[in-house]
This record gives structure tokens, sequence and C-alpha cells, in this order.
């Protein structure tokens, strides 16, 4: 999996003209799902996003997590994060999962971000959407499960 991770002091997501989507203080989480990913892969990245340390302490130094500071996620899926244009100018998604398997593994995601404590919103799953953020910061990591050592 890979995650575009941006701390945001809000964020929504918008299908057909209504927000699907919304939080306040928090993590916007794009999510792409690769075709090798499995629940492990799901479960290592919200814990690993949930503990992230990039929100700011009292001294200003970025010590805190979205579980120390109580915000909450807005998960919007992202295939094209697996987009390959190493063959040419358009880009190749061979690397993603087929829609089945990425819804599956894109809610086992969410889940394991509520299960750690976590108030999550979605986006709509192979839907066109409109994602509008404040960028805190601005604070952009990017992570990527098979990326563990």
């Amino acid at each position: 999996m890979r995650a575009v991770i941006q701390r945001v002091t809000r964020a929504s997501v918008t299908v057909d003209g209504r927000v699907a989507g919304e939080i306040g203080a928090g993590l916007l989480v794009l999510l792409g799902v690769a075709r090798t990913d499995n629940p492990e892969s799901a479960s290592y990245l919200a814990e690993k996003i949930a503990n992230l340390r990039i929100f700011s302490d009292e001294a200003g130094k970025m010590n805190l997590s979205l579980l120390d500071t109580g915000g909450s996620a807005l998960v919007v899926s992202q295939f094209t994060l697996y987009g390959d244009t190493r063959g040419g100018r358009r880009p190749s998604y061979i690397q993603a999962a087929p829609p089945e398997e990425a819804t599956r593994l894109y809610e086992e995601f969410v889940r394991s971000m509520r299960a750690l404590g976590v108030a999550v919103e979605t986006g709509v799953f192979q839907a066109h959407m409109q994602v509008e953020l404040v960028n805190d910061g601005p604070v952009t990591i990017l992570l990527d499960s098979e990326k563990t050592i």
C-alpha cells in the first residue's frame, strides 16, 4: 500500500456535488492498493499512520501523533499512486490491485484505523471525487508498506 499523508486543518471530499466525507484537524490520507498487498499491509499502514508523530507539541516540535491529538482522518482511495511512467508518458496501472481486491483492502485499512480509535471519514471508492484541503505546515509524508526497513 502507498499513502500520501497530509496534515490538515480541514479537508473534505465531494462526489456528484455532495460532501461524502469531511474532517477538521487531522490527516488526509490518499491510499493506493497494490496487487501484492494483503490485510497485514493494511493494518501495518494504519498503525504507522495513527502513531506517526507529525503534530506539534506545546514546544512547537513534531512529537505528537494523530492518536495523541484526537484528530480525525479522511481516507480517500487513489489507485493513481501506482501509476508507472517509466515506459512512456501515459501511466500504466498494472501494479494497482483490481477493484474488488482494492475495495476489500481499502475497507480493511479504514477498519484498522477505527479499531485504533481514530475517527475516520471516507470518500467513495471508484467515484470521481473532488478533494479540498488546507495543508497545515505544509506537512506531507509518503509511506509505502513495502518499504518497512
